[in-house]
C-alpha cells in the first residue's frame, strides 16, 4: 500500500495533520515490516520511548506472541534481524499485531494479515487479531472466511467495485458471489486420482 506524500508546499498545513492521522491509524499488513533491532523496539517502534517494558510484555501477550519470545535466549532483547529474518511468519505478524495493539488505534486496517500463515499460525494470529479489533473501526481486506465470517459488515469486491455487501449469514442467504467462495473454500482444492 503507497501513501501519497503531500507537495513541499502543502507540508505547513498538512503534515501536522498526517501526523496526527497516522497516530490514530494501524496497519497489519501480509509481510509485516520489522527492523534490524530487538523484539520490544520492533513492539515499541513509533511510540517514541513512551512505553514500558510491562506494556510491551502486556501487548505482545494480547498477541499470542510473549511465550515464542519468552523462548529466544535473550527474549525481548533478542535481534530478528533485517525485515524480521530470524522470524517465521507467524511470529512476524504476532510482533506486528503486539504494536497495532500497543499503539491502540481507533482505526485498524488488516491487509491479508493471515494469508500466507498456516493453520495453527493462523489460529494464533487470528486470536490475536480479535483482541486488537474491540473496541475499534476495523477495515479487513482477506480472502479467508475465518477473517471476515464475524464483522459487522462484509463488502465483496468483483472488478473494483463493491458486488455485494452484508453480514456474513445475509451474504450466504443471498447466493452470490460471497456464497460461491465461501463453498469454494470450504470444498478445498480438488484432487484427482
Amino acid at each position: 500500500m503507497k501513501r501519497v506524500k503531500p507537495t513541499e508546499k502543502d507540508m505547513s498545513l498538512r503534515a501536522p495533520r498526517e501526523r496526527a492521522v497516522r497516530a490514530k491509524v494501524s496497519i497489519v499488513s501480509q509481510e509485516p515490516v520489522l527492523f534490524n533491532c530487538s523484539v520490544e523496539e520492533n513492539i515499541a517502534y513509533g511510540l517514541n520511548g513512551n512505553v514500558s517494558s510491562a506494556e510491551i510484555e502486556n501487548a505482545a501477550k494480547m498477541a499470542n506472541a510473549h511465550e515464542f519470545v519468552s523462548k529466544f535466549p535473550d527474549q525481548y532483547k533478542t535481534y530478528v534481524g533485517e525485515r524480521g529474518i530470524r522470524l517465521s511468519g507467524g511470529q512476524k505478524q504476532r510482533i506486528a499485531i503486539a504494536r497495532a495493539l500497543l499503539m491502540n488505534p481507533r482505526v485498524l486496517l488488516l491487509d491479508e494479515a493471515t494469508s500466507a500463515l498456516d493453520a495453527e499460525s493462523e489460529y494464533l494470529v487470528q486470536d490475536a487479531m480479535d483482541s486488537l479489533m474491540k473496541g475499534r473501526t476495523v477495515l479487513v481486506i482477506a480472502h479467508r472466511l475465518s477473517t471476515v465470517k464475524s464483522a459487522d459488515t462484509v463488502a465483496v469486491i468483483s472488478d473494483g467495485q463493491i458486488a455485494e455487501s452484508g453480514t456474513h449469514e445475509e451474504l450466504l442467504s443471498n447466493n452470490g458471489i460471497y456464497t460461491a467462495l465461501v463453498k469454494r473454500q470450504l470444498e478445498g482444492p480438488k484432487v484427482e486420482i
